[in-house]
């Protein structure tokens, strides 16, 4: 039909056949106006097959005039005249690797970029990929530069700009203008010497041209900025391992933060390396391998080729290899540096100034999955405001991350290389982690103290020399201590297992408690005073002996676990003799606690009333009404509910003038529960809603979810299904937000409650 025609004047003929104008053509086509000009002056390289069928499809081809034009395409005449003063496109972009997999997120947030680059009159493209050393930046820059090269044909200019290796000497910009001058048909001795020279005559060539340009493992915006071209019609992608925000409000910039692999992006790529059969095989095996990489993509692709190169090696044995390589870096080693993890990671560290390397070797000594601000000043010894600024030049070359709750990520491979830098450089490991812990332990002191759960009668030690102390004024900000630093306390507890550390872990454990107690996470609270009564008993201090095994009793009773508890109550009475006035009084109340929970109420009331004379002997007047309204309680229990009202009503001026809230809170409930026993439900109510509001304004959930239990079955008793089914509707709710599984017997007690309201 076309005969032996140029691709350019067949494609011009089948349009005109259909009276279509290129703006018609492009709109149904989705190729660009000028690239189809380009295409039918014969101005550009003929166009991949995918952009040939594009084409086709928006002419309405039938197979015939459809293959008319792939052959053409196929023939690949050249043009008469060409946009490259060379007669040819540079194709500088390295190959796509036929392993790249996953990123799906982010290749759908570059293709939307690539597309305002469409049609006369698009604007230029600047994307910055920014993320961690071996995460993958340079892989995916490359992989969508080849998915999209055929909307751009005058070429692709590639220049690794050496930002960060191991030269330690970035590419100059100059230089790299050289290269892209040549690449694009400039004569050597035309290409001028500076260069602020070299970047005008650069934008000059590349003014009316489509073109992608990749610049990659930038340094900093001032390496970038010569080397972005003029053209409407141009893409520059750019890698980086700092955010280069400059790039942002200068020029417009996206920034595209990479992270590492999902759990299943990860598997998909070492399947692509050792087959999908062996990770069929050993699921298990497989799952296990990319999370001991951190599901870091070069961690990742350095096993699978280790593997790939031992077919009949098992995945199980070279999870082992990997799990008990010490350091686990030596295992994600290579002889090449471009693909060894520690040396990919140096490249980084060395990037950085003195200080801000001595400030990232003590981060990686933290034990937990994230950090705050003030337990990284402080295991760096740091003031707040120079912890700020290190930080954030730690974030800039992504060797941290920020996540959403303002605390600091750093990723397992990378603390493993920072804790080898630790060992190397000589720093003070022990004194690092003492800060930490002494950070934890000073400051849950205090939180605790806002929320009514540190005895009066306790004093603060002092804090270390660079221990950030934190300003906790009320219960909002005492609990919101409390959840951010609950993972840094849970790894420290596991982790920091120096003989040295022994009393921090003892004193540790005594200071987290009332947050575990106001939340009810009895579990939590078991698990982490079993750590601190066992550090007690190594130092051999009765004190902290009676104190870990007091509060380990509490939370076992609390939970039923009465068995256990009674061994706690022998050790406590085992104690007694070794013990002070004081800690026999907060000893004796605490087995009195154990035996209520155990209904020997009797033998409950008895411990509480040694503990009672024993404060009213040494003057103690907040112990003294805490006693009276654990007494109080233990008589409600026995039947005794007038005198039960009258203990608890001697402790209350007491709790107000101390202002023991929780405690007063407590109280009140003794006193509802008695009256409600002697039939006086409207007086009932009203003690109970008093408890309600002051456990309220201590954000002690787990206790108010007792007292609407309590309120529920006196409405309920009363006739008022309806109120009664929204106590126990709110009580639910409330357990539910703590995770206490109690909630679905509250939801019960509501349904039962509304289904008698309704009879």
């Amino acid at each position: 039909m076309f005969g032996e025609k140029p691709f350019g004047v067949v494609l011009r003929g089948l349009r005109q056949q259909r009276r279509l104008t290129i703006e018609e053509l492009a709109e149904a086509s989705g190729v660009s106006v000028r690239a189809i000009g380009d295409m039918e002056r014969g101005r550009s390289r003929v166009p991949q097959r995918r952009t040939v069928t594009a084409l086709a499809d928006g002419l309405g081809l039938g197979d015939a005039e459809r293959e008319a034009l792939l052959t053409a395409a196929r023939a690949g005449r050249p043009a008469s005249a060409v946009a490259i003063v060379s007669g040819q496109a540079p194709r500088q972009l390295p190959p796509d690797l036929a392993t790249f997999r996953g990123r799906t997120e982010a290749l759908a947030s570059v293709d939307a970029l690539t597309s305002q680059v469409a049609g006369q009159g698009g604007h230029v493209v600047v994307s910055a990929i920014g993320g961690m050393a071996g995460v993958g930046k340079t892989t995916l820059a490359v992989h969508w530069a080849h998915q999209v090269a055929d909307r751009f044909p005058d070429g692709q200019l590639y220049v690794n700009l050496r930002g960060f290796e191991d030269t330690g000497r970035p590419l100059d910009p100059g230089e790299a203008l050289g290269g892209f001058l040549h690449a694009l048909g400039v004569p050597s001795n035309d290409v001028p010497r500076g260069t602020a020279e070299r970047s005008a005559l650069f934008r000059a060539h590349t003014t009316s041209r489509r073109l992608i340009v990749v610049l990659d493992n930038a340094r900093n915006e001032e390496q970038v900025r010569p080397l972005l071209p003029a053209s409407a019609g141009c893409l520059t992608i750019i890698t980086s391992r700092s955010r280069l925000p400059g790039l942002a409000v200068a020029e417009g910039a996206s920034l595209v933060t990479l992270d590492v692999w999902t759990r299943q992006e990860a598997l998909a790529g070492l399947a692509a390396r050792i087959g999908e059969e062996r990770c069929r095989a050993e699921p298990e095996a497989a799952a296990e391998l990319v999370e001991l990489c951190g599901f870091l993509p070069l961690a990742v692709a350095i096993v699978g080729a280790q593997l790939s190169a031992s077919p009949e090696v098992p995945l199980r044995l070279g999870v082992r290899e990997l799990r008990e390589a010490r350091p686990r870096l030596d295992a994600l080693s290579a002889d090449d540096p471009q693909v060894d993890v520690r040396a990919v990671f140096s490249w980084s560290y060395r990037a950085l100034t003195p200080s801000t390397a001595r400030f990232f070797r003590y981060l990686a000594l933290h034990p937990g999955p994230s950090m705050s601000t003030e337990a990284a000043a402080s295991l760096a010894g740091a003031d707040l405001a120079a912890a700020r600024r290190q930080l954030r030049a730690l974030t800039s070359v992504n060797l941290l991350s920020p996540d959403a709750d303002g605390r600091y990520v750093l990723h397992d491979l990378v603390r493993a290389y920072g804790t080898e830098l630790v060992e190397r450089e000589g720093d003070d490991r022990l004194g690092a982690e003492r800060r930490l812990m002494d950070y934890l332990c000073h400051n849950a002191f205090t939180a605790s103290r806002v929320l009514d759960t540190q005895p009066n009668d306790d004093l603060p030690g002092s804090s270390g020399e660079g221990v950030i102390r934190v300003a906790v004024d009320s219960r909002e900000e005492a609990l919101e201590w409390f959840r951010r630093e609950e993972p840094t306390v849970a790894a420290a507890m596991r982790a920091l297992d120096d003989p040295r550390l022994l009393r921090y872990r003892m004193n540790l454990t005594r200071d987290w408690v009332g947050y575990y107690s106001v939340m009810g996470r009895w579990a939590d609270e078991i698990a982490t005073k079993r750590i601190g009564l066992e550090a007690a008993l190594v130092l051999d201090d009765p004190t902290a002996i009676a104190r870990n095994s007091q509060n380990l009793a509490r939370a076992l009773a609390a939970m039923g676990r009465v068995d256990e508890a009674e061994e706690q109550v022998a050790l406590m009475l085992e104690l007694l003799p070794r013990l002070g006035s004081a800690e026999q009084a907060i000893t004796e109340r605490s087995i009195g606690f154990v035996r209520g929970r155990q209904g020997r109420h009797s033998e409950a009331l008895h411990h509480a009333r040694r503990a009672l004379a024993i404060y009213r002997r040494l003057g103690n007047r907040g112990g003294v009404a805490r006693v009276l309204k654990a007494i109080g309680w233990y008589l409600t229990l026995l039947g005794d509910h007038r005198q039960a009202i009258a203990m608890c009503e001697e402790a209350l001026p007491i709790l107000r003038e101390t202002g023991n809230r929780r405690s007063e809170a407590a109280t009140w409930d003794s006193i509802g529960y008695a009256r409600q026993r002697l039939g006086q439900l409207e007086a009932a109510i009203a003690d109970y809603q008093r408890s309600l509001r002051l456990y309220e304004a201590a954000f002690d959930a787990y206790n108010q979810a007792d007292v609407l239990d309590h309120i529920a079955s006196a409405h309920l008793e009363h006739g008022d299904g309806a109120q009664a089914r929204a106590s126990w509707a709110r009580a639910a709710e409330l357990l539910t937000t703590i995770g206490d599984p109690r909630a679905e017997e509250m939801r019960a007690r509501a349904t039962e409650a509304e289904a008698r309201s309704s009879c």
